[in-house]
């Protein structure tokens, strides 16, 4: 797939691949007949119908799990708005690259492959206060680095980001398309304090003000207000729709990062699950506008995909029930009808 316009993504999200009904139905049915009290597996059992009916299959697998952890750099950053300066996103890709991180051991204890890729982060993004942060031409061109990371075969995407100052423009997507102002969305991100805070609702208002003409095109606000990371997301989750993927988003960055699709269709979420709600101010009621109910929650606001990571492991444990449990006729056990 490739998107030559903003019309050609528009195009797309008016016309998403569904999922299998018929495989989610046998696996609600399969459900039904495991050795236990119906229900009694909770959300475990939502999980393993919900990869059913993404992978298509009655029995879904996860032996090829990709974690994409998209790092951008962010104009903004000029404007005193992280506790970071601006080198920690390169040095942080280092250390992804060396295995140091968080996410490295993650995704080697959730049996996953992690993709990093840093997108131009010689040349940050444009200041959003003062000018469109991306043209048409740049934002396309991460959408497509997005999209083309994706393996077609993948049985579930894991998305995360890098980028200082991205909580920031996170924060500004959400306020230009949600509503609420810089008050409502922007918190303290890497540490900063009331100071920095002070500075970074300053900047979101400022642009809001700025860019007031583009505020309900959530494609033009995702190029002028966006980050190449969080384009980059967008098209992750695009390619993931196209092959009917199953995704994990991470914490608010990257669900901010799918807000302008949200905006175009909010069907465009129904492949996608929030992995966890993250301590960053904001995240909880952006899933609750988004209709995401969270898999975890445990304070954690590190982002590169850390949390979502982690929710992996209850997918693992939602398909070793489904598949591995016996039936009651296998076990000759006795159901509720008996």
């Amino acid at each position: 797939m490739q998107f030559d316009s903003l019309d050609d993504i528009r195009s797309f999200c008016r016309d998403l691949p569904a999922g299998d009904a018929g495989a989610a139905e046998a696996a609600a049915q399969r459900q039904q007949v495991l050795t236990k009290p119906p229900g009694s597996l909770g959300r475990l059992e939502e999980l393993a119908i919900w990869l059913a009916r993404w992978q298509r299959r009655e029995l879904p697998c996860l032996d090829r799990i990709t974690i994409a952890v998209f790092a951008g750099n962010h104009g903004v950053a000029a404007r005193g708005v992280s506790a970071y300066p601006q080198a920690v996103t390169e040095q942080m890709v280092a250390n992804f690259a060396r295995g140091g991180a968080a996410i490295n051991q993650i995704a080697k204890l959730a049996g996953a492959s992690l993709r990093v890729v840093p997108i131009e982060l010689n040349r940050p993004t444009r200041d959003f206060t003062i000018a469109a942060a991306m043209d048409a031409d740049e934002f396309l061109n991460a959408v497509d680095i997005g999209y083309r990371t994706v393996p077609e075969d993948s049985d579930l995407l894991v998305v995360g980001e890098m980028g200082i100052a991205n909580t920031t423009t996170a924060a500004m997507l959400c306020a230009a398309l949600l509503g609420g102002g810089a008050a409502r969305w922007a918190g303290r991100g890497t540490g900063v304090d009331d100071s920095g805070l002070a500075r970074k609702r300053a900047a979101i208002e400022t642009a809001l003000d700025f860019h007031r003409a583009i505020l309900l095109d959530p494609l033009g606000v995702a190029a002028a207000l966006g980050g190449r990371e969080l384009a980059a997301i967008a098209g992750a989750i695009l390619a993931a729709r196209f092959n009917r993927i199953p995704v994990l988003l991470d914490g608010f960055v990257a669900t901010a990062a799918v807000v302008p699709l949200a905006r175009l269709d909010p069907g465009i979420l129904d492949h996608c699950r929030a992995g966890h709600v993250s301590a960053e101010s904001g995240h909880g009621a952006l899933l609750a506008e988004l209709g995401l109910d969270p898999l975890l929650d445990l304070n954690m606001r590190l982002g590169e995909a850390s949390g979502a990571g982690v929710a992996i492991l209850l997918l693992r444990a939602a398909l070793a029930c489904h598949a591995g449990m016996a039936t009651f006729a296998e076990a000759g056990v006795s159901g509720a009808d008996h």
